[in-house]
């Protein structure tokens, strides 16, 4: 391993991290990948990314993370959809992980979140794993050598994987824990080497802080125009929808591809890298993301390999949540700023699994509340455990696990947002078509290319347009060079009546989902919600 450790002025002893062994301070991603291959944490594949699995844990543990509950966070947390620990439990927490990792080696990296200055987290990961600090390394985005110097972070994640919880000490759940307190800046996670948690872990983080900037936080990712930053187009979405496969659309610029803040001075990145899903990935259908785990560097998350040495894409023994991680610099056509301007163009991605909805609609600036705030989409195979088919599911603003905040805050946010800059908001469906999952079949990802394509550059919205019976919104009638019979969902099924009753059971779960919305919202937003 290469010695290319730059300690910056701020030392794990001065934050009160004694006693470790060996401290490894920014060391770049060659010398990462050098020291997870010597400590036989992953192998080196033929074409030198590093292949690693994560045990028992190939999906995030949402039911294991916690906020602390303080009198300071007590008025501002969504405590409904956020688990409290007690100030008290995680200082017991935060003593044990730092009695455990006393003569133990340890990666640091010093990472900035966000790409515009202004509204920039720096933020300190510490953990046992080499591969981890790689993961990060590709993440967060990765400031100047100069800027180390002085490097003080805002928030530091200590990560301990192979420290186990107690959840009668601790006031947890399990063995798995991921503890946030918000006053501190400290976030500890531990009994999980999935990698994910990290970065969600600063997501929420953010999520928490840039609302009282007047910044909105999203879970989507983003991309403009060649040459044109003000035509940029924002893609909100859970993990499975096409996030990452949409965004990273080779004649578009590709901003990011997860998390994003929109501010006054338009849209910036939270991160500097990817971590995309590669189950069925292919050269064909998704090229840019395909040569990605060819390259040097990437992290490889529970891959299987064939006898040749190559990836298995169609694999699935492992977890169906494979994945790769890479710094954003690996996709041609990504921007060298992480920046674009204000939205022009909003897509909500969701994967319906009852084969119900259209392949787009245009929604209203009310529909487009109610669209946010309901999040409907289905959980797919490996996003977290125990997920192992689509499970319809609604996770409000596209990203529940990640937002401490009350959901009304952030449509908020987005309300305010839309109507100052004017943007034109579609929903868009990947999930499937021809009958629910399991009867039907998911939908073609060069149709939703070809719609994405017309819907930026006004097509759809200058063609002819239906509405929708079941939902009020408009569906386009005719797309050239796409089958119209695929835009009627409908007419796909054998059987119309089927489609009606499983129409009007969607229907009904939304309506059920969005009864404790209706007080906190205005009046269209409940005319919409209404029918």
């Amino acid at each position: 391993m290469r010695d290319l450790t730059h300690t910056p002025a701020t030392t794990l002893e001065m934050q009160g991290f004694g006693g470790a062994g060996a401290v490894f301070y920014n060391l770049d991603a060659v010398a990462l990948a050098e020291a997870a291959v010597a400590a036989g944490e992953g192998v080196r594949t033929a074409a030198g990314a590093i292949a690693v699995t994560t045990g028992r844990h190939t999906g995030r543990s949402p039911k294991d993370k916690f906020i602390v509950r303080s009198p300071a966070t007590e008025q501002h947390i969504w405590w409904e959809n956020n688990a409290p620990m007690s100030p008290e439990a995680f200082d017991r927490l935060e003593a044990d992980m730092k009695a455990h990792l006393r003569g133990r080696d340890l990666h640091v990296q010093d990472l900035q979140a966000g790409a515009d200055p202004a509204h920039r987290l720096d933020v300190r990961v510490v953990t046992e794993l080499a591969w981890h600090a790689l993961f990060i390394r590709h993440l967060l985005r990765r400031p100047e050598a100069e800027a180390l110097d002085g490097f003080v972070p805002d928030c530091t994640i200590l990560n301990l994987p192979g420290f186990a919880a107690d959840p009668e000490r601790h006031g947890c759940r399990t063995g798995t824990v991921i503890a946030m307190n918000l006053e501190k800046r400290l976030i500890l996670i531990a009994g999980t080497e999935y990698a994910g948690e990290n970065k969600k872990s600063v997501f929420t983080l953010l999520n928490y802080l840039l609302p009282e900037k007047g910044v909105m936080p999203m879970h989507c990712s983003a991309n403009h125009a060649p040459g044109n930053p003000v035509d940029t187009a924002i893609f909100f979405g859970l993990s499975g929808t096409g996030k990452t496969t949409l965004s990273a659309d080779p004649a578009r610029v590709l901003i990011g591809d997860d998390e994003h803040g929109w501010s006054d001075s338009g849209t910036f990145n939270f991160e500097g890298g990817c971590y995309a899903k590669t189950i069925g990935l292919s050269r064909e259908s998704e090229p840019e993301i395909y040569d990605t785990c060819f390259r040097e560097g990437t992290v490889i998350e529970n891959m299987v390999f064939k006898a040749d040495g190559t990836p298995d894409f169609d694999d699935t023994s492992l977890t169906a949540n494979m994945r790769c991680a890479y710094p954003m610099e690996a996709i041609p056509n990504a921007s060298a700023t992480g920046r674009g301007g204000h939205p022009s163009t909003i897509i909500m991605l969701t994967c319906d699994a009852f084969g119900v909805l259209p392949p787009i609609a245009r929604l209203t600036p009310a529909q487009a509340m109610y669209h946010f705030l309901s999040g409907f989409t289905s959980k797919v195979a490996g996003t977290e455990r125990g997920v192992t088919e689509p499970e319809p599911t609604f996770s409000t603003c596209f990203g529940a696990p990640f937002m401490p905040r009350r959901p009304e805050v952030y449509g908020k946010l987005l309300q305010e947002r839309m109507a100052s800059h004017g943007a034109t908001c579609w929903l868009v469906n990947t999930g499937w078509t021809g009958g629910p999952y399991g009867t039907g079949r998911r939908m073609p990802i060069k149709a939703t290319r070809a719609l994405l394509a017309a819907a930026m550059d006004g097509r759809l919205a200058e063609g002819r347009l239906r509405k929708d019976p079941n939902f009020g919104f408009e569906v386009p009638v005719s797309v050239p060079g796409l089958d119209d019979a695929l835009l009627d969902p409908r007419g796909t099924w054998a059987d119309r009546g089927a489609y009606d009753a499983q129409a009007a059971r969607l229907v009904a779960m939304f309506a059920r989902n969005f009864e404790p919305f209706l007080p906190h919202v205005d009046a269209d937003i409940r005319a919409a919600a209404l029918g």
